[in-house]
């Protein structure tokens, strides 16, 4: 006998059920941008300028050291630089040395003198001619001597007649200065004409040898720089042997592991430009009070040439590239010996 078969139950189907194959989030594959990149890359960056100017301030007896060392250096050239520029500036008056004075026969009448002088303010190479009468030449000869009893009691005056000549042309040009005095001295009425620029030529080869000696110096403390740096991230190095161990093993590249002690170099560079400005500006500023009593003595208004923007802003400048490339330089011949 057949059993009474079971009635069919159908499973309702959910309307709205639908098998999602969707990944969870935690599945999903991050995708990194470029500008994800540049953003890490410079936070990074800035990560490693924070870390090793927190490990120099850290020991600040020794950094302070390094950077006092690092503006001795750096401040030698650039005073002698300064001393060149003062002693330029103070060249520009010694053009006035190039004054020729045509000395003028004893036996030459005033009215002859002044014709001659006359005559003299037509020439185009000349920039001023000014006439000194015998008279005249003796006043100033016994206000600037102090020897007016000696002067009043002589019986003629034996000062003669001066035209006092300044030409055009530079006290550096003698071939066009000596072509002039020649000239001069075929004229009527002139005895003799003197020219003494032996000195100043002699000033202007003491500062050409002050210009090479500037940068001597500046080479050869440069390489002092090099070295100061260098050695001091070498000990840096050394004293962190382990910790770059560790980070090239866990795959840090040599770029990674270089970074910090390029900045450090930075910072080394930077503290002893800053240091040398200040150096070179106080010592600026304590001359500056017993130069100007000197110069004043003398009738003169020249004043002391500091740093300017331009100088100073090149001072540490120069000072951050040699910090930087003394540490690349230490960082590439010792990075190398470090391996997991």
């Amino acid at each position: 006998m057949n059993k009474p078969s079971k009635p069919n139950k159908r499973v309702p189907k959910k309307a709205s059920a639908k098998v999602s194959h969707k990944p969870k989030e935690s599945n999903r594959q991050s995708t990194i941008t470029a500008s994800s990149q540049s953003a890490a890359y410079f936070q990074h960056h800035k990560l490693m300028a924070k870390d090793s100017l927190g490990r120099l301030l850290q020991n600040p007896f020794a950094s302070t050291m390094t950077w006092l060392v690092l503006a001795i250096a750096l401040s030698l050239p650039m005073t002698l630089y300064l001393a060149l520029e003062n002693i330029k500036q103070l060249s520009h008056s010694w053009d006035q040395s190039s004054q020729i004075s045509l000395y003028l026969k004893a036996n030459t009448l005033p009215r002859f003198a002044q014709e001659l002088s006359d005559n003299l303010e037509n020439w185009p190479e000349l920039s001023s001619v000014d006439y000194i009468d015998p008279d005249k030449a003796l006043a100033d000869f016994s206000r600037s001597t102090g020897l007016s009893d000696v002067i009043e009691g002589l019986d003629d005056n034996p000062l003669p007649a001066v035209i006092s000549i300044l030409p055009k042309l530079s006290s550096t040009d003698m071939d066009g200065l000596t072509q002039l005095q020649q000239k001069l001295e075929k004229l009527a009425h002139v005895e003799s004409v003197q020219l003494d620029l032996l000195w100043v030529q002699r000033l202007y080869q003491f500062m050409e040898l002050g210009q090479r000696m500037v940068w001597a110096l500046a080479i050869l403390l440069g390489l002092a720089v090099l070295l100061i740096i260098g050695n001091t991230i070498r000990l840096s190095i050394e004293s962190r042997r382990d910790e770059i161990r560790v980070v090239k093993l866990v795959g840090g590249t040599d770029a990674f592991v270089r970074r910090p002690f390029l900045y450090t170099g930075v910072w080394f560079g930077l503290g002893g430009g800053i240091i040398a400005w200040i150096l070179i500006s106080a010592g600026l500023y304590w001359l500056s009070g017993p130069v100007k009593e000197l110069v004043s003595l003398y009738g003169s208004d020249f004043q002391l040439i500091g740093l300017g923007l331009a100088d100073s802003l090149l001072l540490i400048l120069d000072a951050v590239v040699l910090g930087w490339f003394g540490a690349w330089l230490a960082v590439s011949k010792h990075l190398s010996s470090i391996e997991p």
